[in-house]
């Protein structure tokens, strides 16, 4: 489900936006003026919340972006193996695994964490 839909020249840093179905925060924006015939163009840098992987794009500033909808949540952590912990949501008591991100640290057992979903798809941010 998208949150909205919005123009090329309304994003700014840290926007969130669906790029071919993947979620990607806006890293880098500069929005060109207008010609005497032309429209004015966005070009951005945006990085895949998932994989990290940066997209460089230039596009005209009418252009239509949908913003997808993020749920914040917490859970706590019920194992940790590797790489992967084992969590249960603190609302409706639903159990997961995820992957514990490079920049993610502190997750022990018994202790809590927030995490995204973002269009169905979860993501570990942070231990609380």
């Amino acid at each position: 489900m998208v949150a909205r839909v919005i123009d090329a020249t309304e994003m700014r840093v840290g926007t969130f936006l669906l790029l071919d179905g993947v979620a990607h925060q806006v890293k880098k924006m500069d929005i060109s003026k207008t010609g005497k015939h032309g429209h004015a163009k966005v070009r951005f840098e945006a990085i895949n919340v998932f994989s990290g992987k940066k997209k460089v794009s230039v596009i005209p500033g009418h252009d239509k972006f949908e913003v997808p909808m993020i749920d914040k949540r917490t859970a706590q952590v019920l194992s940790v193996s590797g790489n992967t912990a084992s969590l249960m949501d603190s609302e409706n008591f639903e159990n997961f695994d995820l992957e514990i991100g490079e920049g993610v640290e502190g997750v022990v057992e018994g202790g809590n964490v927030e995490y995204w979903d973002i269009e169905g798809e979860k993501l570990l941010k942070r231990s609380l």
